[in-house]
């Protein structure tokens, strides 16, 4: 469930924060709540239904994808505990927090050119007190540190939202999951994205859906009525019994 903190609201950067709980406090002993940066202008176009990609300030956003995979992580928190994680296209990073928030080690990745996006993924890290890794990684590219990423999960919240970017994605994805043998790739996704196009790549990188879920087939009903779209939950793995493309 979200909570606005009105009192946190920062006039001039056009940023406030807000709280996101998982579990029931008082039910269970690891319920807690994460503080996301977010902008004000992007939460007033939440309200009114308005979409827009504005390539900095989409990634200083909690879209509703990113709420149902942090909601995923946190329900699967045994499965993440200890293990190496790394979040594409992070943007305001709730579900990389929350994986680290459960006993990952993460590393929050967006963008090499979105420096805003950058900076607020520290702040939002040391806000929750958390020794989260950021990194800038654009997709499709090559850089140096991507080689040293060996990651068990790669998360990805509504990163199937341009059909340009879908190639450098999966390429990437294609190419952390090979540096890391037995790794998945878990990502939310609304049903505007190109489903053709996406199978498409799949098969093209040898990649296979071991597990597809109605994205509110988990989520609890008080946090669910509150998004809204056909949200999608995908787990793709190497598909080892074809050859490797070239």
């Amino acid at each position: 469930m979200e909570k606005d903190d009105g009192g946190e609201e920062d006039p001039c950067a056009m940023t406030r924060t807000s709280l996101y709980y998982f579990g029931e406090s008082g039910q269970t002993d690891d319920a807690y709540s994460v503080t996301i940066i977010e902008s004000v202008d992007f939460v007033a176009k939440r309200c009114c239904l308005l979409v827009q990609s504005m390539e900095e300030e989409y990634g200083l956003f909690v879209w509703p994808c990113s709420i149902v995979l942090a909601e995923y992580v946190w329900q699967q928190r045994s499965r993440f505990s200890g293990a190496n994680v790394v979040e594409l296209g992070a943007g305001t990073s709730l579900p990389g927090l929350v994986a680290a928030k459960v006993g990952s080690i993460v590393t929050l990745t967006d963008a090499s050119d979105k420096l805003e996006v950058l900076e607020n993924m520290r702040k939002v890290s040391d806000i929750n007190k958390l020794n989260c890794k950021v990194m800038g990684l654009t997709w499709g590219s090559w850089d140096e540190e991507i080689f040293s990423l060996k990651p068990k999960i790669i998360l990805g919240a509504d990163v199937l939202y341009d059909n340009i970017a879908f190639a450098d994605l999966f390429a990437t994805v294609t190419f952390l999951l090979q540096n890391s043998p037995g790794s998945t790739f878990i990502t939310t996704y609304h049903n505007r994205s190109g489903h053709h196009l996406i199978e498409f790549l799949m098969a093209k990188w040898n990649l296979k859906c071991v597990k597809l879920l109605d994205g509110f087939s988990f989520m609890p009903s008080h946090k669910a009525s509150g998004l809204s779209g056909n949200i999608q939950l995908v787990e793709i793995e190497l598909n080892n019994t074809l050859p490797q493309s070239l």
